[in-house]
């Protein structure tokens, strides 16, 4: 029997087949965080008493949701992020860099790899054919000390998407029409696998638009074919 996306992805990074609803240990490409979550990941870091990160070079800081800062305490959030990054070699996007989300897919993520951000739109990674997911920032600081992280394998469901959209109606509104469909929490830990004709037909936008709102039903993650 063939695998889904998700199976391909998460086995090759374990180094065995996986099975949905099973469990796995898997690798960890990236590993990112944002101002808002940041500081407790770093806190939980000391916690485990590491100072020096694996790949620290894939090891991301975002200072993006308070930017600037709007008062003294996370004014020193910020801090801590640029200690931190300054202290283990971490990459740091300080203020008026951008997204975490959005850099994330523009600077860094290509197809198969395996990321995880303390942010809940880190799911918009899968629209380069890559398992992306939120997870907290403890989780988050497991992947930044030690380079892996486990998860139950997700069970994947295929949406195929065929026919044209018709002139006013945008990849948004699909995901929305889906959304609708499934309710907030009708695809709860599903990984999400868009395919079809439309699919293949639509521009990395569209793609990145898709897989940012799939946690909005619930989705661990959403995923598109890698193509040109």
């Amino acid at each position: 029997m063939g695998q889904t996306m998700t199976q391909k992805i998460l086995g090759a990074s374990a180094g065995t087949p996986v099975e949905h609803g099973s469990y796995a240990v898997v690798d960890v490409d990236w590993a990112y965080v944002q101002d808002g979550t940041g500081p407790l990941t770093v806190r939980q870091i000391a916690k485990f008493g590491v100072s020096e990160l694996p790949r620290p070079d894939h090891r991301v800081l975002f200072i993006d949701h308070a930017a600037p800062s709007p008062r003294r305490e996370l004014s020193n959030d910020h801090q801590t992020l640029r200690e931190f990054a300054a202290r283990t070699g971490a990459v740091l996007h300080d203020v008026g860099c951008g997204i975490c989300h959005v850099l994330m897919t523009e600077k860094y993520l290509v197809p198969w790899d395996i990321a995880v951000g303390a942010d809940s739109h880190s799911c918009t990674g899968g629209a380069l054919g890559a398992f992306t997911t939120g997870m907290g920032s403890t989780d988050v600081a497991v992947a930044f000390a030690f380079g892996k992280t486990w998860l139950r394998v997700p069970t994947a469901w295929r949406v195929n998407v065929c026919g044209r959209f018709p002139k006013g109606v945008y990849a948004k509104d699909l995901m929305l029409h889906i959304l609708g469909q499934l309710g907030t929490e009708g695809a709860n830990y599903i990984a999400l696998e868009f395919v079809g004709e439309t699919v293949d037909a639509m521009p990395m936008e569209d793609r990145l638009t898709i897989a940012n709102i799939v946690v909005e039903c619930g989705a661990k993650a959403g995923i598109f074919p890698a193509d040109e």
